[in-house]
């Protein structure tokens, strides 16, 4: 089986600017992919069994959002063929790195190939929107500026960066930061041809940081680097850096048991040319 790469995202920003009228609130953010997070595995099955090898604890496997996106793809396509699928999980649940969502996403643009299923990027972008809303960007394959619920794409260049990742001992569950009372939910709208990196801040930081005080700690640990921020609902937060030896010596400098990496930012997702 070979190996398909499910990088981590940073919310380089996350504003919320209003609320639809299902319910759902209506953001802007940028997102950026960087070269760390887990790796996929598929081999083709003859028949529709979808197995997963490597289920993870507590989430039963037809709930896992890789095989709900091979389902997903199956009933689309119309495939009457399934898959294997292992995960060598890296990226922490509950830590706003979007795993789960770039794991299905991968899971969608891997089978969508082996398959030969024939379905279009933005075809499998509108798949992805029905697992999360964090999928269509990773489907998408390219940095972005995202607006609506995260699925209104604009692609963006971002210079070159390394960023060092924190990861709290916490999980932060997303619906309970978004039914918080107060989270700020009319933040004014920018365009995107203005925004500029730096700009910016995430608007359920405060509400993170209020009911998991570690992770306001974590970011009073980056506080010596500029302006640390916190990716998606938490609980990772992280600093950027020019190279990718001052955010080594700041991981070297963190207090012992503090868990991180350092990751460069990418541009493209590794695997925005695969073939359809």
């Amino acid at each position: 089986m070979n190996v398909w790469p499910a990088p981590a995202k940073l919310n380089l920003f996350l504003h919320i600017v209003g609320r639809r009228a299902d319910g759902y609130h209506l953001l802007q953010t940028v997102f950026r992919f960087v070269d760390y997070g887990d790796s996929l595995y598929f081999s083709v099955r003859e028949d529709r069994a979808v197995v997963l090898e490597t289920p993870l604890s507590g989430v039963p496997p037809e709930q896992d959002l890789t095989v709900r996106a091979a389902r997903l793809l199956q009933q689309t396509a119309g495939v009457e063929r399934g898959a294997h699928i292992r995960i060598e999980k890296r990226l922490p649940m509950g830590g706003g790195l979007g795993g789960g969502s770039s794991d299905a996403a991968t899971t969608l643009v891997a089978l969508n190939h082996l398959w030969q299923a024939g379905l279009s990027r933005r075809q499998l972008e509108t798949l992805g929107l029905q697992l999360g809303a964090d999928v269509p960007v990773f489907v998408h394959g390219h940095a972005a500026f995202a607006e609506g619920v995260g699925e209104v794409l604009t692609d963006v260049d971002l210079p070159d960066a390394w960023y060092l990742v924190l990861v709290p001992p916490v999980s932060v569950p997303t619906p309970a930061i978004f039914a918080a009372a107060d989270l700020c939910r009319d933040t004014p709208v920018i365009r995107s041809e203005d925004w500029r990196p730096g700009m910016g801040h995430n608007d359920m930081e405060p509400v993170a940081v209020r009911l998991h005080p570690e992770v306001g700690a974590h970011l009073d640990m980056l506080k010596a680097y500029g302006t640390p921020r916190m990716s998606g609902s938490g609980a990772c937060v992280f600093a950027e850096f020019p190279t990718e030896a001052a955010a080594q010596a700041a991981q070297a400098a963190l207090p012992p048991g503090v868990q991180g990496f350092v990751a460069r930012g990418l541009t493209s997702h590794p695997l925005a040319n695969v073939s359809q």
